[in-house]
């Protein structure tokens, strides 16, 4: 089982369009926190439509920003009309690692899970966590055993407990589930 390294740096938000003439930008929100993380004076790096960062990253310091619809409309120092927040466009923004909130109790990151070990409560095998998809109804641990992958929904009926300490994911998944 290869447990997953902690990333420097987090995805936390998607900039989709320009809003209005005066910088602002529209940012669908990619992060459990988006108060904090979109708050006057916090720093983030810009990614590109991948969300990869450049070799020399550019930090952006927010200068404003407010809730809005679904998301937030958000103003970057130095961004002052819309031609500068038209370069953002179709770009990820990225907040490092040691900034961002520590998950609370029973809350993991996804990036723990890859690699964990997957047994049932009967101790039984299943494989190991090779990605997790984040879809509208439940999230989807993909598993990997010897034989066949596993898509796991992640909900509490099936995942009974998640060890990062042990790198374990403990699963209790219905009968015959395991079987297609």
């Amino acid at each position: 089982m290869g447990k997953t390294e902690a990333p420097q740096h987090l995805v936390v938000g998607h900039v989709n369009k320009s809003h209005g003439t005066k910088g602002e930008v529209f940012v669908w929100p990619l992060t459990d926190h988006p108060e904090s993380t979109f708050a006057s004076g916090a720093s983030l790096l810009l990614g590109d439509g991948e969300a990869a960062l450049p070799p020399e990253p550019v930090v952006l310091v927010i200068a404003e920003s407010r809730a809005y619809r679904r998301g937030f409309l958000v103003r970057f120092e130095g961004v002052h009309d819309r031609a500068g927040s038209e370069a953002l466009r179709d770009s990820y923004v990225l907040r490092d690692f040691d900034q961002v909130e520590t998950p609370e109790q029973g809350e993991v990151f996804y990036h723990d899970l890859l690699g964990m070990e997957a047994v049932t409560v009967d101790g039984l095998r299943v494989g190991e966590v090779v990605e997790v998809y984040e879809l509208q109804a439940a999230d989807l641990l993909e598993i990997r055993g010897p034989d066949k992958t596993h898509m796991i929904p992640y909900v509490s009926s099936m995942v009974r407990s998640v060890d990062v300490e042990q790198n374990r994911v403990v699963l209790d998944p219905p009968d015959g589930l395991l079987d297609i």
